[in-house]
């Protein structure tokens, strides 16, 4: 500190100095520094003072770097820059109150604000204390989602609820190698995507839609609604089917085939995975392979939408050799250990 206060003095007082004088005094003093070099063999030793004194000269004037002989260059600016770092730590320090919660369990609260839309900070707060968490209400509440809305269900949540009540169905029709047409007809129940009847015939009609509902939903098997297009071959006789079966009736909008959307994607997937790669001979070939890929459907083929499952749960085999099974003559493979 003295130093530096005796080096401002000197600066004040060099404008009262002659430019010979002060370049006479700089030359003498370097020369002195190159003899106190000379004789000492090893570094000089500098205080913290020094090192301060030095670091605010580069400061004011960073020219200075072209004049240090006992430190180097890279030396001074390596001391600016850990003092830098020591500054904005001690700026940056805990002035107290109360401490941050863990990584983790800010995580886990956004977690549950997430995944239940309609708990508050209280209901999310007791989870959190009854799993051994120690926080305060005012910081779950600070660290789950906002919402711009009220807390409601979406989409995802609202049809997995009622899934297991709804079925579809629909017709599709294929040509036979003769250029004849058969229709197929098809029950997909909307929970777990199970294939719950198919059949064929040439010449559908309500008489015959209605006992096949009948054949599909024995006993108390029924769903409570059914999603259905505005095809005229749904007559009175269908309806006044349903209606026996305790099934209501759910006909979509007129030309919205996205709002039976289950069941115009299973026979978008009967046609690109089974009978667009097969010519079908008759009605009862086409019975023979619509049954089969039925099977394979419901018990081996894994969905996405199932998290990569069967609609009949396959259980996982972590063992064994593996041995494939062709199906539908080698069109598709199930594959087992044993």
């Amino acid at each position: 500190m003295i130093g530096l206060l005796c080096f401002a003095l000197a600066v004040l007082a060099s404008p009262f100095k002659s430019k010979l004088r002060l370049e006479a005094e700089n030359a003498v003093l370097r020369h002195q520094l190159i003899v106190l070099r000379r004789k000492m063999r090893v570094r000089p030793r500098l205080t913290n003072n020094d090192r301060w004194f030095f670091i605010q000269l580069y400061r004011w004037f960073p020219s200075i770097l072209h004049v240090l002989t006992i430190i180097r260059p890279e030396t001074l600016v390596r001391w600016h820059r850990a003092g830098f770092r020591c500054y904005w730590r001690w700026k940056s320090r805990s002035l107290g109150g109360r401490p941050q919660i863990e990584t983790d369990l800010r995580a886990l609260i956004r977690r549950m604000s997430v995944e239940n839309p309609l708990w508050g900070a209280p209901r999310i707060h007791g989870e959190l204390l009854k799993l051994g968490f120690e926080v305060a209400q005012s910081s779950v509440a600070k660290y789950m989602i906002k919402r711009r809305g009220p807390p409601s269900q979406g989409w995802r949540t609202f049809l997995r609820n009622h899934a297991p009540d709804i079925a579809a169905m629909d017709l599709f029709v294929v040509p036979t190698v003769g250029f004849d047409l058969l229709y197929a007809f098809v029950i997909v129940r909307l929970d777990r995507r199970d294939l719950v009847w198919i059949n064929v015939t040439t010449n559908p009609t309500a008489e015959w839609i209605a006992r096949q509902l009948a054949e599909a939903f024995p006993w108390d098997e029924a769903p409570r609604y059914l999603i259905r297009d505005r095809d005229r071959i749904y007559g009175a006789i269908v309806t006044r089917r349903l209606r026996a079966m305790g099934i209501r009736d759910k006909p979509t909008a007129p030309v919205s085939p996205w709002q039976n959307g289950f069941a115009e994607r299973l026979i978008g997937s009967i046609r690109r995975e089974c009978v667009d790669h097969i010519i079908v001979l008759g009605e009862a070939h086409l019975r023979q392979i619509l049954r089969s890929y039925a099977r394979y459907y419901n018990d081996i083929r894994t969905h996405r939408s199932l998290d990569k499952d069967a609609p009949v749960s396959r259980p996982v085999q972590p063992t064994g050799s593996i041995k494939s099974h062709p199906i539908l003559g080698g069109l598709h493979h199930h594959y087992v250990r044993v």
